[in-house]
C-alpha cells in the first residue's frame, strides 16, 4: 500500500501542471486553511496539500476497556505518534468536479479516495471510499475533536469507512425549512475491501434538519463564536449483511462475542438520533444509538445493543474576563449496554478535558481525564481512571 501514494501524487500533480507547462508563472501558490494550495490562472485546476501529526501520551494505557479483564491488566504508560496523515484535495477541469484522498503514513493505509460532483447545492454525487456520515462524532475529523478522541460507544456503532456511491445535498428553504440529506449504497465490508462477501450491499441514509435555519458544521468547539445560535437534529439508519459486526480504520471487525463471522452471517440494522448546538462560545452534541444483530446462520438469534453520549464545551473567557481566551473546558458522559435484554450489563465513561488552541484546531494541546466503569451481574463492579495528553498540529 505504501507504493500507492507516490503514484497518486504524481497523477494529481500532472493533472494540475499539464495545463500550464508552457507558462509556469500561471500557477498561483499560497497557503490557506487547507494547507498549501496550487491553482492555475484560469482556476480550472486546484490542489491542496496538507499534513497532520498527532502526538499522544496516556497512562495507564490508551485503549478503552472492552472486557472485565481489561481492568485487571497491568497497563503501561504510552507515548506515540497516534496519527500521521497526508491530505490532498482540490478540483480538476471544473470547480464543481472535486477530488480528495487521505493517507495514513504511520500505518501505510489509504484511508480516503473519492471524487465528488458538487455543481448544485441540492444534488451532489460522490464515489470512492470515505467515512460514512452515519455518526457526527465519527465523521468529525480526529484533528477537530473536542476531546482527545471519540467516546466509548464509537467502536461499537460506527460504520467508519466504506466504498460505494452516494447522493447528497442541501435543501435550503426559508426559516426552519432547511435540510441536508445523504443516501448511499456501499460494499459494507470496510476500508480497503473492494468487494462484497455476497449480494447484500450496505444501505445508508441520513436526514438532517437545520431547524434554526443555519447549519452546524462537522467540527467540534465554537471557535467561530456564533453570534446567532445554530442547531441540528439528524436521524441516520443503515442495514448491512456481512461477516462483520463493527468497523474501524482497520476495516471490518467483530464486537466481543461475535468473533470469526462467516460470509453473510450477520444482518445488522442500526440507527442514530443526534443533535448539535453552537452559540457564543458554547458547543454541545449528543447521539443515541440502537443496533440489532441477527445471526442468520443460527436461527436469526437477535442481540439488541444501545449506546449514547452527551458532550459539551465552553470558552469561559466570554463569561469571565480573567479566564484565558484560548482555553476551552469540555466534558462528556457515554453509556454502552452490550445487550439490553440482560440486567446489570453496562459500561460507562465520564471524561473532562481542557483544550488550549494555539492556532485553532490546526495546532492545539488537549489534556483529558476519564473514568470507566464496568458492570456485570456475574462479576464484581469494576472501574478505573485514564489520563491522556495530546498535541495535534496540521501544516
Amino acid at each position: 500500500m505504501n507504493k500507492v501514494l507516490p503514484y497518486l501524487l504524481l497523477l494529481l500533480s500532472l493533472s494540475v501542471f499539464s495545463q500550464t507547462e508552457k507558462d509556469s508563472s500561471a500557477v498561483k501558490v499560497r497557503y490557506g486553511h487547507k494547507g498549501f494550495e496550487l491553482t492555475t490562472a484560469d482556476d480550472r485546476f486546484e490542489m491542496q496539500i496538507r499534513a497532520r501529526l498527532q502526538f499522544r501520551a496516556a497512562t495507564p494505557g490508551d485503549q478503552n476497556p472492552l472486557t472485565y479483564d481489561d481492568f485487571q491488566t497491568d497497563n503501561k504508560t504510552v507515548f506515540k505518534i497516534n496519527r500521521a496523515r497526508l491530505k490532498v484535495g482540490g478540483h480538476a477541469y471544473e470547480s464543481w468536479l472535486k477530488y480528495y484522498f487521505e493517507y495514513e503514513l504511520s500505518q501505510s493505509n489509504l484511508l480516503d479516495f473519492r471524487v465528488m460532483l458538487e455543481k448544485w447545492d441540492f444534488l451532489s454525487f460522490k464515489a470512492g471510499q470515505w467515512k460514512v456520515e452515519f455518526s457526527r462524532e465519527r465523521f468529525i475529523s480526529s484533528g477537530e475533536q473536542q476531546m482527545v478522541d471519540r467516546s466509548l460507544i464509537n467502536r461499537e456503532f460506527t460504520l467508519d469507512r466504506q466504498q460505494g456511491i452516494e447522493v447528497y445535498g442541501h435543501l435550503k428553504g426559508k426559516g426552519i425549512i432547511d435540510f441536508n440529506y445523504w443516501v448511499a449504497a456501499l460494499t459494507g465490508t470496510g476500508r480497503g475491501n473492494t468487494a462484497n462477501d455476497d449480494n447484500n450491499l450496505m444501505y445508508f441514509g441520513r436526514l438532517q434538519w437545520n431547524f434554526l435555519g443555519r447549519e452546524v458544521g462537522f467540527e467540534s468547539s465554537d471557535l467561530e463564536f456564533h453570534e446567532k445560535p445554530a442547531a441540528i437534529i439528524a436521524f441516520s439508519a443503515a442495514t448491512n449483511r456481512s461477516p462483520y459486526t463493527r468497523f474501524s480504520q482497520a476495516g471490518g471487525g467483530y464486537i466481543t462475542g461475535f468473533e470469526d463471522g462467516l460470509d453473510g452471517q450477520y444482518r445488522v440494522n442500526q440507527n442514530n438520533l443526534e443533535t448539535a448546538f453552537v452559540y457564543r462560545g458554547f458547543s454541545g452534541q449528543a447521539e443515541w444509538h440502537h443496533k440489532n444483530i441477527f445471526d442468520k446462520l443460527n436461527g436469526d438469534q437477535k442481540t439488541r445493543m444501545r449506546g449514547y453520549y452527551f458532550q459539551g464545551g465552553y470558552f469561559f473567557h466570554y463569561l469571565l474576563d480573567w479566564f484565558p481566551k484560548k482555553m476551552e473546558i469540555a466534558a462528556r458522559y457515554a453509556e454502552y449496554k452490550p445487550n439490553i435484554d440482560l440486567a446489570q450489563n453496562l459500561e460507562t465513561e465520564t471524561s473532562i478535558a481542557c483544550n488550549w488552541f494555539f492556532h485553532g484546531h490546526a495546532c492545539k494541546l488537549t489534556g483529558e481525564g476519564s473514568y470507566f466503569s464496568y458492570q456485570d451481574k456475574s462479576l464484581p463492579y469494576e472501574g478505573g481512571w485514564r489520563f491522556r495528553l495530546q498535541l495535534d498540529i496540521s501544516f
